[in-house]
């Protein structure tokens, strides 16, 4: 089975566990409160300087009884060509520019070195299609997925590690391991410098994706010492993370949960949202917005409210990303090897 028609049977897991016919995630944005809308249709299609064939296994969610199809809100910019199965964006302040972890194979395969990271320009254009390439000038990816900047590095998710590279120079600065992890997948840094992983402890079976049973989420000290903060089948395939005013936020892949977890671990505030598959998770103020592989759908709404649709019909919406300075949301289309960027006032 390959990952796109493992994303698909896991889409269909996530609606049956949750009986929801096709909702999406949490989503937060821009003015608390207020529905955004989107900026008027310009979508741009970049050629790709080196594109890359994709054969990776995606999240198993079979995609459920949908409600009636509504107009997707366009992007403003859609880049092709450049990307094999990507899985996460994220937004380099400093830098101004996006950065898209490919899998490019399995993403939960191990030894292929061929996943990269491609920067792109919020003007539209793929910059450099691949930045960081497994193989090359000593780099090592097997399956990329979510990043984040930790103090003048990118950190790296990847399979049973994390890795690290020098955001300046990109040269390889080695991995921290992760122990018992099978698919690690979001990294986040919090505001005191702890790092947090999420393991959705999963793998490609006959019907999809299925459980590992050794669902946990990491934390990683300053030192970089790592123990488990969360273990346990409720968290159902931990995925995005996110800080909130109230702390660690995390959402299920294997479900439709959203939760908080506390300096124990313990789970807090569960919040269930209208369809499971949950990927991507952005909180902005007290608002969070979350993608649904279920529901095909980025959702929006609070910690223990409920949540709105506020850009459907976006098949494989996997780890979004959120541009501050122009408030958009970053959308890797894992199934259709394309970004979307959507704008939201």
């Amino acid at each position: 089975m390959n990952v796109r028609s493992s994303l698909v049977a896991l889409c269909a897991l996530a609606a049956a566990a949750t009986g929801c016919s096709k909702p999406a995630p949490p989503p937060e944005v821009a003015q608390p409160g207020e529905a955004p809308s989107v900026a008027p249709v310009q979508v741009e299609t970049i050629p790709a300087a080196s594109a890359a064939t994709s054969a990776a296994p995606a999240p198993s969610l079979q995609e459920a009884t949908k409600p009636p199809p509504s107009p997707a809100p366009p992007p403003v910019v859609t880049y092709k060509g450049a990307f094999a199965t990507p899985e996460s964006v994220l937004y380099d302040a400093a830098g101004d520019r996006y950065l898209v972890s490919n899998i490019n194979g399995k993403p939960d395969g191990a030894g292929d070195n061929n996943g990269y990271i491609s920067e792109l320009s919020p003007d539209g254009t793929v910059k450099t299609p691949k930045l960081i390439a497994g193989g090359e000038k000593g780099a090592k990816l097997d399956a990329p997925k979510g990043s984040q900047i930790v103090r003048g590095e990118l950190w790296v998710s990847d399979i049973s590690v994390v890795r690290k590279f020098d955001l300046k120079t990109l040269a390889y600065k080695g991995d921290i391991a992760l122990p018992g992890a099978t698919f690690a997948n979001d990294v986040l840094l919090a505001p005191d410098g702890r790092v947090f992983v999420s393991d959705s402890s999963v793998k490609a079976g006959e019907k999809g994706f299925e459980s590992n049973n050794n669902d946990q989420v990491f934390v990683i000290d300053k030192a970089g010492k790592v123990k488990v903060l969360a273990k346990g089948k409720e968290l159902a395939g931990p995925n995005g993370l996110a800080w909130s005013a109230k702390g660690l936020l995390v959402n299920a892949l294997m479900g439709n949960e959203l939760s908080r977890l506390t300096d124990d671990g313990k789970r807090e505030d569960v919040t269930k949202l209208p369809n499971g598959g949950l990927d991507g998770l952005l909180v902005n103020g007290d608002t969070v917005i979350c993608s649904s592989w279920g529901a095909s759908t980025i959702y929006r709404g609070k910690l223990g409210g409920t949540f709105e649709p506020i850009i459907q019909n976006v098949k494989g919406p996997a780890d979004i990303g959120w541009d501050s300075k122009r408030s958009r949301i970053l959308v890797p289309r894992f199934m259709e090897d394309q970004i979307e960027v959507f704008e939201l006032k």
